[in-house]
């Protein structure tokens, strides 16, 4: 189907042109109607009554432009002013319609043997329900604006705190993970070993210039996501060397999902935590994305003790499907609350510990394609040998440790123009 050559806008998008068209419509209609009304009653009656029609009508549409300066006006107002007010200015405005067209009655010959006051309240009913309905129409459709404009108001502030809150919790995550990486930095500073704390050092800038291109608030794809997971794994290898080993499974398809920036991390890093560092003979992080129908599946899992730890106990015990939620740290429940901020209730956050040992954290989202041409770095180059592969054949995640990339409306109501 062919695009519409032009972008429809709202009629009320700008309205000082809405508030002539609907004056136009209306009193153009209200002509139109009294003049077929009366020719259908009467068609022997000479067109010339056609100018007191025209007359009454231009006295109508002159008569509701004051009007609508005063109503906009009161409609700031408290409601008793604004009501008790707006019900003077409609009986005079009433009045001055009826006595103008009395008079241009009054002119003709057939009249003269009316009274002026009998000429009034034969067209006083008239004027009544013609301004009546006019002023009825002017604060309906003013009240409308005011609500939709405070419901565009409220959507936006709710969507400003849920950045505010995502972007909260993102910034949560550097101060913790660089508590422990200075930490082992000053390790390796007191032993004397400045050759790998200087390498520490640089790959840790190294990963802070990678994270910072990305805004705290916005989603990545999940081959940005790994790339930037291996700056970190760079850095965590620095303290365990062969004890820390890994394993990437990503979905050819789900390379280009969209996820929140730095969702991973955290998980990686309670592995290496409780996995790699509890053991003598370190651990296997694997990280696994694929997608299952129209949900995007992410999965951290790590050959450690599993439950043995009992801060990871705690996870469990405290989890939301038993009902509770104790914070045990930044990382798990940072990622629950960025979860539950991004995707509601159209999210799964589960935790496996099976019998025999190990510990692995599953997530399930809504698949957010990316829409954009992928340009630069992710899946280029070779593999680690022994340690990262992709499923299906694909070439492997590279590991990078050097560079970054490359780079209030005020009160609505319509009226005439100030």
């Amino acid at each position: 189907m062919a695009a519409l050559p032009f972008r429809p806008t709202p009629f009320f998008a700008d309205k000082n042109r809405a508030f002539w068209r609907l004056q136009l419509i209306g009193w153009g209609g209200a002509m139109a109607l009294r003049s077929a009304t009366a020719l259908t009653n009467n068609p022997d009656r000479p067109l010339d009554f056609l100018v007191l029609v025209t007359i009454a009508t231009i006295t109508g549409f002159s008569i509701s432009l004051i009007l609508s300066v005063v109503y906009s006006y009161l409609i700031t107002r408290r409601p008793l002013i604004t009501w008790s007010l707006t019900a003077l200015a409609l009986a005079v405005a009433v009045f001055v319609s009826a006595f103008i067209n009395a008079w241009t009655i009054s002119l003709r010959p057939e009249a003269a043997d009316t009274s002026f006051t009998s000429l009034v309240l034969g067209v006083f009913y008239l004027d009544m329900t013609l301004l009546g309905a006019w002023s009825a129409l002017y604060y309906a459709i003013n009240f409308f604006l005011q609500v939709e404009e405070q419901n565009d108001r409220l959507e936006r502030l709710e969507a400003q705190a849920t950045a505010a809150q995502l972007a909260m919790l993102r910034y949560q995550l550097n101060p913790h993970f660089l508590f422990n990486t200075l930490n082992s930095i000053s390790t390796l500073v007191l032993l004397k070993q400045t050759a790998p704390a200087n390498a520490m050092l640089t790959r840790l800038s190294s990963f802070l210039r990678h994270t910072l291109v990305t805004q705290p608030g916005a989603k990545v794809t999940i081959a940005q996501e790994v790339e930037t997971l291996q700056l970190y794994l760079e850095i965590e290898r620095m303290r365990f060397e062969e004890r820390l080993r890994t394993e990437f499974r990503i979905d050819p398809v789900a390379q280009r999902a969209l996820i929140p920036s730095m969702l991973l991390q955290p998980l990686v890093e309670n592995a290496i935590k409780y996995g790699v560092s509890a053991q003598e003979e370190g651990a296997r992080i694997s990280v696994a994305a694929h997608l299952v129908g129209n949900r995007l599946r992410l999965t951290v899992a790590d050959t450690g003790p599993g439950l043995q730890g009992s801060s990871r106990r705690d996870i469990i015990e405290n989890s939301p499907a038993n009902g509770k939620h104790v914070s045990t740290g930044v990382g798990l429940a940072n990622i629950r609350d960025r979860l539950a901020q991004a995707y509601g209730e159209e999210h799964r956050f589960d935790i496996v510990t099976p019998p025999g040992g190990g510990f692995t954290v599953i997530i399930e989202i809504p698949f957010e394609p990316e829409t954009r041409p992928q340009t630069g770095g992710g899946f280029e180059g070779g593999a680690r040998q022994g340690e990262s592969h992709m499923a299906g054949g694909t070439p492997a995640i590279p590991e990078k440790t050097h560079g970054s990339p490359e780079p209030e409306p005020g009160p609505l109501h319509i009226g005439l123009p100030k």
